[in-house]
């Protein structure tokens, strides 16, 4: 386990915002019935723990920068650090009455991640990283899967939601091309936990297009610091501001890329 300062400072920053995500989410299965529906609310979940994050991260690290889903970027006085935050990664699923979201705060230290966690408050799981320092999930220290033949891998992916209507079709090719190969795939509506997934071994891979950068920045440390690979959909590693992701071991991360660049 990571018991640095910075990781505690993390750590504390998401069981806080954790515990009020919990709370609303017990609420949520009771406005499924009302006319006005659960979306407001689950927006306003949104933004307040966003708000506990921001607030404690800026008191435990003033001056570092901040790119945040709700509010945007806001600039530190320190230039070198920048903090993407996701304060509920998985808000379909959320809404819905489904327990698989996330917390995700990403740390940028001169434009390189540094440190990463994801926590999902309902199974009380974090997945944490410091580069350097390994990956884990609760005191387990992560591993890739070894798997080497994709037609035995379970592999994961993103579907573009009716607003990306724009995106169906590049989509559907690519989910026929890893879809022939693959020996099973995934969507569970959560990018940052489909990360620390595949850094668990429990997926062998993983792609998505049409991410924003505190979508991805935690969980992609977390899967180097397991030992996988990762690039954006196109092999390079512009994944943050590109937001595209393609990850694995070193054996299914070119396979899986190959596939989904041949469907284009």
């Amino acid at each position: 386990m990571i018991r640095s300062a910075l990781m505690n400072v993390m750590t504390a920053a998401a069981l806080k915002a954790g515990r009020g995500l919990n709370r609303d989410f017990g609420e949520v299965e009771n406005l499924q019935v009302s006319i006005k529906g659960p979306g407001d609310f689950v927006s306003a979940a949104d933004r307040k723990a966003e708000k506990v994050l921001y607030e404690e991260l800026a008191k435990a690290r003033p001056g570092y920068g901040f790119v945040l889903e709700e509010s945007g970027t806001i600039e530190g006085t320190d230039k070198s650090h920048v903090w993407y935050i996701d304060p509920l990664d998985g808000t379909t699923n959320f809404l819905h009455g489904l327990p698989i979201f996330a917390i995700s705060i990403g740390l940028a230290r001169d434009g390189q991640m540094v440190a990463g966690l994801v926590y999902n408050p309902v199974t009380d799981d974090m997945y944490i990283a410091e580069k350097g320092q390994g990956a884990y999930l609760n005191n387990r220290r992560l591993r890739v899967a070894a798997r080497r033949n994709m037609s035995e891998t379970l592999i994961g992916c993103g579907i573009p939601h009716l607003g990306k209507q724009a995106d169906h079709a590049r989509f559907k090719a690519e989910f026929a091309t890893v879809m022939a190969r693959a020996g099973n795939l995934r969507r569970l509506g959560a990018a940052a936990l489909d990360l620390c997934f595949v850094a668990s071994g429990r997926y062998d891979g993983f792609w998505e297009r049409g991410l924003q950068s505190w979508d991805m920045a935690a969980g992609v440390l977390i899967i180097k610091e397991a030992g996988g690979f990762v690039s954006d959909a196109d092999g390079g590693q512009d994944f943050l501001t590109k937001g595209s992701v393609c990850a694995g071991n070193d054996a299914i991360h070119p396979q899986l890329l190959a596939l989904i660049r041949a469907a284009g």
